[in-house]
């Protein structure tokens, strides 16, 4: 038989080693570029990897009711991808920035 605690623990560990790596490489490419989409980017994926994870933890490790626990992982979610949407926007000024100074060194 399959045991869905080991299959959920699993699934978790994988988001987290994923999310890890995915939130370093996002943060290593801000701090080589500067570009503040980048920082909001990583931001995002931690808060999105950290939710999910926190949200077992607090179930299954500190005993908060499941409902609770659900809600603490979905306020992170939510909050990670308000910023992720941030990310995809904040780059906008910076290249409008660029095109101007591009067209007046033409």
């Amino acid at each position: 038989m399959f045991d869905t605690t080991f299959a959920l623990a699993l699934t978790k560990a994988v988001t987290l080693l994923l999310g890890a790596l995915l939130t370093g490489l996002a943060w290593r490419a801000y701090r080589r570029t500067g570009d503040p989409a980048l920082r909001a980017l990583s931001i995002g994926i931690g808060l999105v990897t950290v939710g999910a994870i926190l949200g077992g933890t607090l179930h299954r490790i500190v005993r908060i009711h499941l409902v609770v626990a659900a809600s603490v992982q979905s306020a992170f979610t939510a909050g990670g991808f308000a910023v992720l949407t941030y990310s995809l926007y904040a780059g906008d000024d910076v290249e409008s920035e660029n095109r101007g100074l591009d067209a007046s060194n033409a």
